[in-house]
C-alpha cells in the first residue's frame, strides 16, 4: 500500500455540544437513529418533525427533546452547531444541508456523501471516554462490527476511572514533572490496583491506592532508563508484546539498519528516533558513540528503548552496550526477540534439531573462517549439529570450503533465507558444494541466513529455488512467499 493510499480523507475530529444546538430534520428510521446518536451527548437537541413514526414519537416524549412540526424553512438552521438532514427525501436533504452550508454550518444528509461536512462514527461510550469508528462511508457495517469488538474489550468502568484521574490531573501537574514520570504515573494509574478497585465499585479504595502511588512515584524521581530490545526478524506481528509497550513508552528509541521503518513506526508518535544503523562498510555511529548516547539519554531521565533487529544477546554487541550501562551506573533492561536463524527455519518448516539425526544447534556469523586452525563450531558441524550462519552471503566461499576441506560431504544440505520471517523474504535451497554461488547473487540485498546441517533435508522446498539452477553471477527473481 502506498503512502497515499494510507491517508484518510477525513480529519478524524471531537465537535464540542454541550448546551448547543443540533438539529435533526425527519420523521422517520434515520432521524431516529441520528437522535439515539446524540443523546450519548449533552447536546440541546430539537427534532424538525412534523409527522414522526410512532416509536420515534414516543422517544421524543420519553428524552424530553423539543420537537418542531413544521416544514422545512432555512431560517431553522441559523445558530445551530450541527445538522442532520435524515428525511428520506433526497432533494429535500440536499436543500437542507445547502442552508445549513450557507450559514456555515457543519452538516450531514443520511446516504449522500457529497452532502456530508462529516460522517457520523460507530461509537463506543465510556463518558468521558470514546472511540468512535469511521470508515468514510464506505463500510458501516464493518465499522459497527469493530464497534462491538471494541465495546466488549473495553471495561464498563472506564468512564469513572477517566472521571477519577481527572481529580487528580491538578496535583499531577503540580508534584511531578512533565514527561516520563508523569506517562508511567498514568500508566500504573490506568493499569494497577487503581483501576481494579474502580472496576470493583470501591472508589474509596482506588483513592487511596491513587495517592499511594503519586506519593511513591514522586519519591523515585526522574530517573531514566534502557532497554536493550530485540525486534524480532522484522515483521510486525513477530514483535513480543513486551517490545511493543516499551516502544509506546519511550522517549528515545535508537534503532539498527536492519529494523524496517515499519517496526520503528510502533514506538509512541512523539518519540524520539535517532538511527545508529551499521552496516558492512557503512557505520553511521561507531559503537563506542552508541554507548555514549545511551549513557546521556538516560541521564537525561529518558526511557530509551535501544531497537536492534533479531534479539539483543546474539550478535547485537548488547554485550558492550550493557557493559557501559552498568559501568555508569544505568539501570536497564534486556528484552528478548526472534532470532533470524529461528525465523528462516520456520519459513523453510525445517526442523533445527531432530531426533537421532541433529542434537546441536550453533549460531556464528563465519567470520571467523580465515585461518587455518577449523572452530569449534565447524568440528560440531562435523558430528551432526546444525548450523546457522547469520551474514552468510559474504562467507558463503570459505564456510563451504573449509566444511568440506574438513570432511563435511558436498552433497549436505543447505537452507538459504533473505529477509527471513518477512514478507519479502526469498527461500533457496541447495548443496553445500554449491554455496559458493551465493556471493554472486548480486539481487540478494537484504540480510542473508544460511542453515547447514543433516538436519535441513527434512525441510519443505517447495516454496524455494534450487541454488543449482541459478547461473553464478546471474541476477535472478528468485521465489517469494
Amino acid at each position: 500500500m502506498s503512502a497515499t493510499e494510507n491517508r484518510l480523507g477525513v480529519f478524524p475530529a471531537f465537535f464540542r455540544v454541550a448546551d448547543e444546538g443540533v438539529a435533526v430534520f425527519g420523521n422517520g428510521d434515520e432521524a431516529f437513529a441520528k437522535a439515539r446518536l446524540l443523546g450519548n451527548t449533552k447536546a440541546r437537541v430539537i427534532a424538525y418533525a412534523d409527522a414522526p413514526e410512532a416509536d420515534y414519537a414516543a422517544y421524543l416524549v420519553d428524552k424530553h427533546i423539543e420537537q418542531v412540526q413544521v416544514p422545512f424553512d432555512p431560517a431553522q438552521v441559523e445558530g445551530k452547531t450541527l445538522v442532520f438532514a435524515a428525511t428520506g427525501d433526497a432533494a429535500l436533504d440536499r436543500a437542507i444541508v445547502t442552508a445549513a452550508r450557507a450559514a456555515k454550518i457543519p452538516a450531514n444528509a443520511v446516504d449522500q456523501p457529497d452532502y456530508c461536512d462529516f460522517y457520523t462514527p460507530a461509537l463506543v461510550n465510556r463518558a468521558p471516554i470514546a472511540v468512535a469508528i469511521g470508515s468514510e462511508g464506505a463500510g458501516p457495517v464493518l465499522a459497527q462490527m469493530i464497534r462491538a469488538d471494541v465495546d466488549r474489550l473495553l471495561p464498563k468502568s472506564l468512564g469513572k476511572l477517566a472521571v477519577l484521574a481527572n481529580s487528580y490531573r491538578s496535583a499531577v501537574d503540580s508534584l511531578l514533572p512533565r514527561g516520563v514520570v508523569r506517562r508511567l504515573f498514568w500508566r500504573s494509574f490506568f493499569k494497577g490496583d487503581v483501576a481494579d478497585a474502580v472496576e470493583s465499585g470501591d472508589v474509596s479504595t482506588a483513592r487511596r491506592h491513587a495517592t499511594r502511588l503519586l506519593k511513591a512515584t514522586r519519591a523515585s524521581g526522574n530517573v531514566g532508563r534502557v532497554f536493550l530490545v530485540g525486534a524480532g526478524p522484522g515483521a510486525e506481528d513477530l514483535l513480543t508484546l513486551r517490545a511493543h509497550r516499551l516502544l509506546m513508552e519511550a522517549d528515545v528509541i535508537l534503532f539498527d539498519a536492519l529494523v524496517p521503518q515499519a517496526v520503528v513506526d510502533m514506538g509512541r508518535r512523539d518519540a524520539e528516533r535517532i538511527s545508529v544503523g551499521k552496516r558492512k562498510g557503512c557505520h553511521s555511529k561507531s559503537q563506542e558513540e552508541i554507548n555514549d548516547l545511551l549513557v546521556e539519554l538516560a541521564r537525561e531521565g529518558k526511557r530509551v528503548v535501544r531497537l536492534k533487529a533479531g534479539d539483543p544477546l546474539v550478535f547485537g554487541r548488547a554485550g558492550e552496550e550493557m557493559a557501559a550501562l552498568r559501568n555508569a551506573g544505568i539501570p536497564y533492561e534486556v528484552v528478548p526477540g526472534i532470532t533470524s536463524a529461528l525465523a528462516a527455519a520456520a519459513d523453510f518448516e525445517l526442523p533445527l534439531t531432530l531426533r537421532g539425526v541433529a542434537s546441536t544447534l550453533v549460531f556464528t556469523t563465519g567470520h571467523d573462517l580465515h585461518g587455518d586452525v577449523l572452530p569449534d563450531w565447524a568440528r560440531l558441524a562435523l558430528s551432526g549439529a546444525s548450523v546457522a550462519v547469520y551474514m552468510g552471503r559474504s562467507v558463503a566461499a570459505s564456510v563451504a570450503g573449509k566444511l568440506m576441506g574438513a570432511g563435511l560431504p558436498e552433497d549436505t544440505t543447505v537452507a538459504i533465507v533473505e529477509n527471513a520471517g518477512r514478507a519479502d523474504r526469498r527461500l533457496l535451497h541447495g548443496t553445500l558444494a554449491e554455496l559458493p554461488r551465493l556471493e554472486h547473487l548480486d539481487s540478494l540485498t537484504g540480510p542473508v541466513m544460511v542453515i547447514i546441517g543433516d538436519a535441513v533435508a527434512g525441510a519443505s522446498f517447495e516454496r524455494s529455488e534450487a541454488l543449482g539452477g541459478i547461473g553464478a553471477g546471474a541476477r535472478q527473481n528468485f521465489a517469494r512467499i
